[in-house]
């Protein structure tokens, strides 16, 4: 071999070994870029869908603003994205890392068991891991409340309400709301409708209008939504066919003042914002938020205080401190997949 040829040899495995110095010590600089900090994932709906995905934005962002930590984000657009996601955060080493919702627990369990030097936490779902904290809502005791609401309101003496996915965690929504209309109008008709059984349930306003307009066809004149962004049109179509509408998840009362009666809050966005709080020490194990933890509530401002008559409040507010003092019990349709009334 010529003296030439053994010098460009001898250049090129330099220059590959180089390479692959940097492109290691890059892999392990990208591994650190999170170290630290949280993560979020948005499921299907997208962070701004004015209900559940919103609310733990706003978690986020009032993390951010008292912290100045910055967090990671991603929104995802289908369902094979949730692990993508999820794994990516972990691989960059983003601590703790929350998933939104139900539906991305098992991509959140496959990922928390390959990373247990990581924290994690889900929202709607228990994942039973050392790594996993998970936060779970007793959402039928302030869909009691505000079912409570609805019967007072009604004048027509029909009452509906709109799921997104056919799922138990929405019909215990439901189910919570019958009992509480049923608890002060015993003669009540209400009306139960769900979008899909797929998730692209949680992202239809048109489909939940159209459900909305037969609903008050039916005689409905007020209208529980708890289906995500397919909430929008529930609401929508109520303020347009003159009846009232109960939000969900965030406070929803602004979108349509005067016409939405109250929104049964579940605070995802304190849920969140402790998580990030506590940071790589999140505690693992099952959160379970409600009255007595103000995890659920309903909410009351000057777009609904019309709405709600001071002998309207003073009952709910009784059920309330009843409920957290135990003299009346919610029954939770996820206990035995059954609902006491209709």
């Amino acid at each position: 071999m010529s003296s030439k040829k053994l010098v460009a040899g001898v250049a090129v495995v330099a220059i590959l070994a180089v390479g692959a110095w940097w492109l290691l010590r890059g892999s392990q600089q990208t591994a650190k870029v999170g170290d630290g900090k949280p993560a979020i994932v948005f499921d299907i709906g997208g962070k701004f869908d004015k209900s559940f995905n919103e609310s733990m934005f706003n978690g986020a962002e009032k993390f951010k603003s008292e912290s100045n930590v910055q967090y990671g984000e991603f929104e995802i657009a289908n369902e094979a994205q949730r692990e993508q996601a999820i794994r990516n955060f972990a691989d960059q080493g983003y601590n703790p890392i929350i998933a939104a919702g139900f539906a991305q627990a098992a991509a959140l369990e496959k990922v928390a068991k390959e990373y247990p030097d990581l924290k994690f936490a889900i929202v709607d779902m228990v994942v039973d891991l050392p790594n996993v904290q998970s936060i779970v809502f007793n959402e039928h005791e302030g869909s009691y409340l505000v079912g409570m609401m609805a019967g007072l309101a009604s004048k027509t003496g029909t009452v509906s309400f709109v799921g997104g996915m056919d799922i138990p965690l929405i019909r215990k929504f439901a189910c919570g709301y019958a009992q509480g209309v049923k608890a002060v109008r015993p003669d009540a008709k209400i009306i139960q409708n769900m979008t899909g059984d797929t998730g692209a349930a949680w992202n239809d306003p048109v489909k939940g209008g159209e459900i909305t307009k037969s609903q008050i066809s039916q005689g409905s004149d007020v209208v529980y939504a708890a289906a995500g962004a397919t909430g929008l049109g529930v609401l929508k179509a109520a303020a347009e066919g003159n009846i009232l509408s109960i939000g969900v998840d965030a406070n929803q009362n602004y979108l349509y003042p005067g016409k939405v009666l109250t929104s049964m809050l579940k605070r995802v966005d304190v849920a969140v914002y402790n998580v990030m709080k506590a940071g790589k020490d999140v505690k693992p194990g099952i959160q379970a938020l409600g009255l007595a933890q103000d995890g659920v509530g309903y909410a009351m401002d000057d777009n609904n205080k019309a709405l709600v008559t001071d002998d309207m409040k003073a009952k709910v507010e009784a059920a309330k401190a009843d409920i957290i003092a135990g003299k009346i019990t919610v029954h939770d349709y996820m206990s035995d997949n059954k609902c006491p009334v209709e």
